[in-house]
């Protein structure tokens, strides 16, 4: 099977923060959801074109892939003018991340062997898709206490100028993670493959 290749991520970095009247307790807001694809096939190598002819087809990589993660950060800052300087007063981040998973109508009628490998798959999958939500989150919040320790500045375009830089930066270094753990991933799939095989093959023989 050539799943490896094709493990990866969706991500739609759009960050709004804007100027807003105050709003209550900063916090980061966090929604994650989750979407499903139906595939056929009967035998390994047709799941295998299967993921590959209805797959999500990710915007980075420009192909499909058995599994994507949308991202899309967002949110609403507050500028304080006082005294003749300008300081952050409410801060809000946003993330939204949609997880896109692969469900295989015939999973019920496999054989054993088929079945398994399936289930190792599918579950390799959505395990890496909610990591890739996890790296999205942990992005969000610390933008979200970046943004909270600003220093005031002269004015309150300087001050914005600060927050689009901050912003900018910490977006770049989100994507720079997403990919480096798809590139870590890709390089280790084979051998984590076979031990999720290995593992619910003496799961089922204890059980038999």
């Amino acid at each position: 099977m050539t799943f490896a290749n094709r493990l990866g991520i969706t991500a739609i970095t759009a960050i709004m923060l804007a100027l807003s009247p105050p709003q209550s307790k900063a916090e980061t807001i966090v929604n994650k959801s989750f979407s499903y694809f139906q595939i056929g096939g009967r035998t390994a190598e047709e799941l295998d074109r299967e993921l590959e002819k209805r797959g999500p087809m990710t915007k980075t990589s420009g192909s499909r892939h058995p599994g994507a993660t949308q991202i899309k950060f967002g949110g609403e800052i507050t500028y304080l003018p006082s005294n003749g300087r300008c300081s952050v007063g409410e801060v809000k981040v946003t993330l939204k991340t949609k997880i896109i998973l692969p469900r295989w109508k015939n999973r019920n009628r496999a054989n054993r062997e088929l079945g398994m490998i399936w289930d190792a798959l599918s579950s390799d999958i959505k395990r890496h898709e909610e990591r890739h939500a996890e790296i999205a989150r942990q992005h969000a919040r610390q933008l979200e206490q970046s943004l909270k320790r600003l220093r005031p500045a002269r004015d309150c375009e300087t001050l914005q100028a600060k927050v689009a830089d901050l912003t900018a930066r910490t977006v770049e270094e989100h994507d720079k993670a997403q990919i480096a753990f798809d590139r870590v991933e890709a390089l280790n799939f084979e051998n984590r493959l076979i031990r999720i095989l290995e593992y619910r093959s003496r799961g089922k023989n204890v059980q038999n």
